[in-house]
Formats: structure tokens, sequence, C-alpha cells
């Protein structure tokens, strides 16, 4: 196939940068990666994924004990199965398959990444545009699609935005980054405490608290009572450990931030996800279950219901609309950019700044369906199932292979097209992950794990 990066004959120079091993002279340091996961993980939908906790019936027990577990579950997964493998290639996840799987096998991964992270972008950009919606008296938006054109307009204009960020590549995505994310973790966390005198007013007819005893009680008697919205017993430790781990399965396990850890200098960079798994993924969601219920209370709505911008402006007012615009950018950002890689590596001759703009209109589109933020979670869960068996195969290239004295790269060795070993993995994975989900075995947040290990 001439022209592409699986052609032995091409030149260095005629392969795109993005295509390449990372050179030194490009490498970061820490700071890179505490601000980049930050932002990324101090999102807009923390909104929409506070609230389902809600919804789900957690108590405050398991919310404080199950997303601490789950959370640094999940970044000690970046820091041994991820950064390893990519700053031992220092290539995207993308190309590595490019190159190292065969054509077919590369094509149909890339392309079910194309649709996974155009998805998880269009999501953010909508969530930054029920703010905007506020601002100027438009309907909320309830139904999946959009009945408001005033609405799709500024939904696809905050696209526009994100795209141009994505399209200048990773500097650029990492310092939009570092500067916002400071201000994004002060603001999440004072929008849960400013809510929490009137709630505990509501209560008690006290607006102060005692101590952290008083929170606890609070927060399990007002927002994480046990009860889901069926007015049922909801889900238990296991189910919260398992939603916070799974939540960024196809990173970790699956690999997919190799596009951005293959920039690291040191392989420990993998525990600066950190910030983001612990910030926004522990402090954000809490905080924003708060917000969201005292404001489900304020406007006698069910938590279900009310979109990310009015939970936002009635904790911090106007303040609170420019912290889910700039949360819903910062994480559309990396998210169009790794769907940009992937979808160059399936059209290798196109350039990832072509790509960009491509995928991006695509993304401008999908943002003016609010369907999309609302199913992030289960989207997130379901993504992470299709492509955590890539990570283990890939897992295996690298760490076992060396092992038994097998060659990663043993297909390409041999002449062939196509690495049709791999192919059948993937294809048994994906009918043993589903086919358990469809049993119920076992909880699906925990599908990730045998589906990995049986890759």
């Amino acid at each position: 196939m001439t022209g592409t990066i699986r052609d032995p004959e091409r030149s260095i120079a005629e392969i795109d940068d993005e295509q390449l091993p990372v050179p030194e002279h490009r490498l970061h340091g820490a700071g890179h990666f505490l601000g980049l996961y930050g932002a990324e993980h101090v999102a807009a939908t923390e909104f929409v994924i506070g609230a389902a906790f809600v919804a789900m019936g957690a108590t405050i027990h398991d919310i404080l004990i199950g997303l601490l577990i789950g959370n640094t579950l999940a970044a000690l997964s970046f820091w041994l199965i991820t950064a390893p493998i990519a700053v031992k290639t220092r290539l995207s996840l993308y190309t590595y398959l490019d190159q190292n799987m065969g054509e077919l096998f590369s094509r149909l991964y890339n392309g079910a990444n194309v649709l996974i992270f155009v998805a998880i972008s269009a999501a953010m950009i909508t969530v930054s545009a029920t703010a905007v919606r506020a601002l100027f008296d438009i309907p909320p938006q309830i139904y999946p699609y959009p009945t408001n054109v005033y609405f799709a307009i500024i939904a696809a204009s905050a696209s526009v935005i994100a795209v141009v960020v994505a399209y200048y590549g990773f500097n650029v995505l990492s310092e939009f980054a570092t500067i916002c994310t400071p201000w994004l973790m002060v603001m999440f966390t004072a929008g849960g405490m400013v809510l929490i005198p009137s709630l505990n007013e509501a209560l008690t007819g006290y607006t102060t608290l005692a101590g952290f005893s008083d929170f606890v009680s609070l927060a399990g008697t007002t927002v994480f009572t046990g009860i889901n919205a069926q007015g049922e017993p909801g889900i238990g430790l296991w189910e919260v450990i398992g939603f916070a781990w799974a939540a960024n399965t196809f990173s970790h396990f699956g690999l997919v931030d190799m596009a951005l850890l293959r920039y690291a200098k040191k392989s420990i960079y993998g525990l600066c996800t950190a910030t983001g798994m612990m910030f926004g993924h522990y402090i954000a969601w809490i905080s924003a279950a708060l917000m969201g219920a005292a404001t489900a209370a304020i406007m006698k709505l069910s938590i279900a219901v009310i979109s990310p911008g009015d939970v936002a402006y009635y904790a911090l007012g106007a303040t609170g609309f420019v912290i889910v615009i700039i949360a819903g950018w910062t994480t559309a950002n990396p998210n169009l950019y790794r769907a940009s890689l992937a979808g160059q590596a399936v059209f290798p001759n196109i350039s990832r700044q072509k790509v960009t703009l491509v995928v991006g209109a695509v993304v401008v589109v999908g943002s003016c369906f609010p369907f999309i933020y609302r199913s992030i979670l289960p989207l997130l869960t379901y993504a992470g199932l299709v492509l955590v068996a890539i990570g283990g195969i890939v897992f295996a290239e690298q760490h076992i292979f060396p092992r038994i004295g097998c060659k990663s790269n043993w297909h390409r060795l041999k002449g062939l097209k196509d690495n049709k070993p791999a192919l059948i993995t993937w294809a048994i994975c994906l009918v043993f992950g589903f086919g358990l989900d469809f049993i119920g075995i076992i909880p699906f947040v925990y599908l990730f794990l045998p589906t990995f290990f049986v890759a």
C-alpha cells in the first residue's frame, strides 16, 4: 500500500510528525500532565455524573470511600499499564496498531475510536451550550434532539472553538489546560461549599456545620440518601468503586492515552493523572451532586432533568456559566485530538490537521443533540468494553511476548498484510464481554477486567 506508514519504502520526510516516535526535544515534564489531566477531568459533565450517583441511590459513605478507592485504582492503572508502554514506544496507540496489527485491524479499531471520541467531544460541547442557553432565556432542551434553533447555533459555535484548539495539537492543548486547571478546581470546590449552608438550613434551621460529621450527616440525609429515583435501595460500595475505575477504562486499560503519555519524560508521570481522578472524579463529582441537589430543591424539579448550566448558575451565579463553558472545552479538546489521531490512522495520507477539521465538522453537528451528554456514563463504560481488549493485546505484546521469545511485530516480519490472531482475539473478547453483560453475572462496570485478561 503505497503512500502510507505501512509502506516500508516511504521516506521519513513524507510521514506526518504525529505518526513518528516523539523526539526527545518534544518531551514534557510533570507540570504539563498535572495541568492537562486536571483540566480534562474537571469537566462540565461532572454535573451530569454527580447527579447520576444521586439518582442511582448511592449512600454518602459509599461515595466517600468508593470514589476514593476507584479513582486511586484508575490513577494506578494509568501509571502501571498505560505510561510504561507509551514511554517505551513513543507512539500513539493508533500509530502502534497501524504498524503492528495490520491494515484491516487498524482501520476497524481506529474507526471505532473516531465514533467514540466524537460522541464524547460532542457531549462536552452540548453541556457548555446549556450554560449559554440560560443567558439568552432559551428553553431547556429536554428532548433528545434540539427544539430551538438558537440552541443549535450556540452549540455549533462552541464546537468551532474546540476544533480550533485541537487543530494546533498537543502543545496548545496542554497550555490551554494548564491555564484553566487551578481555577476550575477552586470553583468546582467552592460551588459545592456555597450551597451547603442552604441545604443545612432546610434540614436543621441552621446555616453552619460543627464539623465533618455534620457534613456527612447532611449529605447522607439530603443528597446521597441510599434511595434511588424509583424509591428503592440504590447502588452499593462495589458499584461506586467500579463506576469510578471504569469511567476511563478506554484510556488506561485500553491504552488510548498513549496518545498523551508518549510525551512524558518518565513513566512515573502517569501518576499525574491523579489530578484528574481525585479532583475531577472525586471532589468535582461530590460537589456537583451537592449543587444539583440544592438546585433541584430550589427549582422544584427532579435532579435527573436539570441542566448543568442551571446547576452552575444557582451555585455560582454568572461565574457558573463560565465554569460550564470552559470545563466543556477543556474536556472536548483532548478528545477531539484523540479522534483526529485515530482518523489519521484510518487515512494516513491526510495530515492530522485536515482530519481534525473533518472530525470537527461531525462534532459540530453532534453537539446540537442533548441525548448524547445525558448518556455519558453508559457511553464511557461500554466504550471501555469495546476498546479494552486492544489494551490487553498490546500489553501482551510488550510485556509477555519478549519473555517467551516472540516479536511484537511478528506479522510484519512474515510479510503478512493482516494480524489475523489479533482480529480473532478482539472478536472473541467482544462476544465474551457483551455476553457477560447480557447474562448479568457481574456488574457491567467490572466487565473490562475479565475482558482485558481474556485478551
